[in-house]
């Protein structure tokens, strides 16, 4: 085999984020609603019964399954299932930067609009405890608060340090993130929820 023929393997190949065959793939919708003549952000409350993070805000959303065709596929479906909605009622979808989480997961987030008036809505109980929107024009004049959160580097007991330069006192490059924060009321956005809103919040400026 020569190089070239070895190289014609890679043609017309899609690249994708290294090892995301190992990460859970989730897609979410980012809700734009019209209320009372003003454009709102739809936001849920997860159901207090739910397993993981009950009670927390969040945007409709979950985990990509096998039977979507894909990550905007799924959040269609999502949306549908976790407002009470056919899916016929979202329009205008448009993805936002995807998100490669520390924590092994691929988030594919997407914007679009809901044809329906917010009190035709029917939240699924089991997901969702309570839906509520914010305007718009709120959120683009708030600047969220900002925190940091530092990840440190714990190789474990029998990592071989003795192959690597610099040894047990190899430098690692630990990673900082910045969690953003929201305040809407009584309500408290924050994590994933205020990272997506903040993206596009910045787009639209």
């Amino acid at each position: 085999m020569d190089v070239i023929e070895l190289l014609e393997r890679f043609k017309g190949r899609t690249p994708k984020v290294l090892g995301s065959e190992t990460f859970s793939e989730f897609a979410i919708l980012l809700p734009l609603i019209e209320v009372k003549g003003n454009i709102h952000v739809l936001f849920e409350v997860r159901s207090l019964n739910m397993r993981r993070q009950p009670g927390e805000i969040c945007f409709p959303g979950g985990r990509i399954d096998r039977k979507d065709s894909d990550d905007r596929a799924a959040a269609l479906r999502e949306t549908s299932e976790e407002l009470g909605i056919q899916e016929g009622f979202i329009s205008d979808i448009y993805p936002l930067d995807y998100i490669v989480s520390p924590f092994g997961t691929i988030i594919y987030p997407y914007v679009g609009k809901l044809n329906i008036a917010l009190e035709d809505l029917q939240p699924n109980p089991a997901e969702v405890e309570e839906i509520f929107t914010t305007p718009l024009s709120y959120l683009c004049e708030k600047e969220p608060e900002l925190y940091n959160i530092k990840f440190k580097m714990e190789p474990e007991e029998s990592f071989p340090y003795k192959q690597i330069p610099g040894g047990e006192n190899y430098d690692w490059q630990a990673r900082n993130m910045k969690e953003h924060f929201y305040y809407y009321e009584d309500k408290v956005i924050w994590g994933l929820t205020a990272r997506v809103l903040h993206h596009f919040v910045k787009l639209l400026s």
